[in-house]
């Protein structure tokens, strides 16, 4: 980006600033905004890329004494108060308010765009070395990751403790009450109905935490011969499906608060409770977190009782679909594979296997938060971008 400032103009009695930009076209910023984010030290903390400037001394009904542009790429503002702000043309053009300007930023900052799949899913492989010690390969695996929602990484060794190695190479990994990771085998009393051989329906990991972790990675150590297939759907592109199917079952799963709850002892003792939509979404209704886990939906459900049957028969809908075969990607983990996926659009499962004597099952998991996941993204983007 290299556009230079052709005209810049107060209009709306000092309320708004334009500028024209050299090619042709313009931009509008409210002087509140520009004051609010003035870039000089009195003002901005460089060193920690933060506002020192205080709320409470923002006049929001602020507007510009002069507006002067001392060079083509810079424009500089003098307030009531004689302060003066200084503003580059690549910082303002970048946060141009028109509607472009602002998609590009969110894709810029948040990579929206969705890949939905079904039982064809070309399921993306990288190998788990390349991710490791390469950039470009790592960077690769997050977009991917964010894109489509799961990736495998292939060639990990068949030992506890490459999740560990996983969870330094984007910052940390999420620790829960089932520890920073967790082993996923038959156990005697186990403790989740994941430690043991039995069917697992298609669910999503943890919704009776207020904040559910948003990835999920998931390690082949050992696998059994018979059985034990892993099941995914993509939960973003069902939700599509049910809305347009049946916008009623839709919008009883997205405004029905439902409680889960987790009571044991593992990395700790707890007891957790908690009430989630089986279906979060934003302003436009669009689905952004599924929070649904069969296994860990309480016995208490806290609405009237003339709203019970309603509810059962839109969730039965909604896993009917799930469970549908031209929706469900099935895939037996090999050792050495890590399965990556997001937690909040992706719900997993698993087939049974047979029970003996031996474990002959092993998985190693562990979560990541979507936070520190996007952090190393964005992180590794500059990098390789800077680096080509």
């Amino acid at each position: 980006m290299d556009l230079g400032i052709q005209k810049v103009e107060a209009l709306d009695a000092g309320h708004f600033i334009r500028i024209e930009w050299d090619d042709g076209s313009e931009s509008r910023y409210p002087c509140v905004w520009l004051r609010d984010n003035c870039q000089c030290p009195h003002c901005f903390l460089r060193s920690a890329k933060a506002r020192r400037l205080l709320f409470e001394d923002l006049d929001v009904n602020i507007v510009v004494k002069e507006v002067t542009v001392p060079d083509r790429k810079k424009i500089s503002i003098t307030w009531p108060d004689e302060h003066t702000s200084e503003y580059e043309a690549e910082w303002l053009k970048k946060r141009c308010f028109s509607e472009e300007a602002r998609a590009e930023m969110r894709e810029d900052l948040f990579l929206p765009e969705r890949h939905y799949w079904d039982f064809n899913l070309q399921l993306p492989k990288i190998p788990f070395q390349e991710i490791m010690y390469n950039d470009e390969s790592a960077y690769k695996w997050l977009c991917t990751l964010k894109k489509v929602g799961i990736v495998l990484l292939t060639g990990a060794a068949a030992r506890q403790g490459e999740l560990i190695k996983l969870g330094h190479r984007i910052g940390f990994l999420r620790l829960t009450f089932y520890g920073p990771t967790w082993q996923v085998q038959d156990k005697a009393d186990a403790n989740n109905v994941a430690y043991t051989t039995g069917k697992l329906c298609f669910h999503t990991d943890y919704p009776v935490l207020q904040h559910p972790p948003g990835v999920q990675f998931l390690h082949c150590i050992k696998q059994t011969d018979s059985g034990g297939e892993s099941e995914v759907v993509d939960g973003f592109h069902v939700c599509n499906k049910l809305k347009k199917q049946n916008p009623q079952a839709y919008q009883i799963l997205s405004s029905t608060a439902v409680d889960y709850t987790d009571v044991g002892v593992d990395f700790c003792d707890f007891a957790v409770q908690c009430k989630q939509r089986i279906i979060d979404v934003d302003s436009r209704g669009q689905a952004i977190r599924i929070n649904y886990n069969n296994a860990t939906r309480d016995t208490v459900f806290d609405i009237p009782a003339e709203k019970v049957r309603p509810f059962y028969a839109a969730l039965k809908e909604f896993d009917d679909l799930l469970n549908s075969t031209e929706h469900k990607f099935t895939y037996k983990l090999k050792p050495g594979d890590i399965l990556t996926f997001d937690n909040w659009r992706v719900l997993h499962g698993r087939q049974s296997y047979p029970s003996g004597p031996a474990v002959t099952r092993h998985l190693e998991g562990a979560y990541a938060d979507w936070d520190v996941v996007m952090s190393r993204l964005r992180l590794l983007k500059e990098r390789v971008l800077n680096r080509n």
